[in-house]
């Protein structure tokens, strides 16, 4: 009796293993499964690069579409609210040397990028140490600094929110009907 008892716990035990396997494994199938590459997202990752004298400046967003909305309305930036200059996670200014935004010093460093819209022509560009973060977990007790900028209207309506940026380093947002250029130099 003692080997029948021995056999059937020495099953069971192989019975158990089996199936804690198996839901593993169909459990990571099913995340995977479930996670979207960002990609393939309704805003999906973009990315705007240039040197700058010799300082590499790289700008990575999320890209909205307008999609028949209005900017202010129903469509971030809303008047007086903070918003992460792009969509999903915060938008993500790097520069591998010091600089100067708008006569302001920027460490070398990655940033998270907001912005803040004051009345209709008038913007707040935020820079804030919390870079690797969701869009919206914005903390004010963490911003690097503010610089005040003028918005303009574009050319030509941009559907994607798109950024540009010079060689000689002025950087363009453009979103929808909304243009946002910004000074941004070699610190010497």
């Amino acid at each position: 009796m003692t080997d029948m008892y021995k056999q059937s716990k020495q099953y069971n035990f192989k019975n158990i293993m089996y199936w804690c396997i198996a839901c593993l494994l169909f459990s990571i199938v099913v995340v995977s499964c479930a996670q979207k590459h960002k990609s393939k997202r309704e805003s999906p990752p973009a990315e705007a690069k240039q040197i700058i004298g010799s300082t590499n400046l790289t700008i990575r967003y999320g890209q909205p579409s307008v999609k028949g909305r209005t900017i202010g309305v129903n469509l971030e930036p809303m008047p007086d609210k903070v918003w992460r200059a792009g969509a999903n996670e915060a938008t993500v200014f790097e520069v591998d040397k010091d600089v100067l935004v708008e006569g302001k010093l920027l460490p070398k460093g990655k940033y998270s990028f907001y912005i803040l819209q004051q009345g209709g022509r008038s913007w707040n560009l935020i820079f804030n140490k919390a870079w690797n973060q969701w869009g919206t977990e914005y903390d004010q007790a963490k911003d690097v600094f503010r610089v005040p900028v003028r918005g303009s209207k574009p050319a030509e309506f941009s559907e994607k929110l798109v950024y540009k940026i010079s060689p000689d380093g002025v950087v363009s947002l453009l979103w929808g009907d909304k243009q946002i250029d910004f000074q941004v130099q070699e610190k010497k």
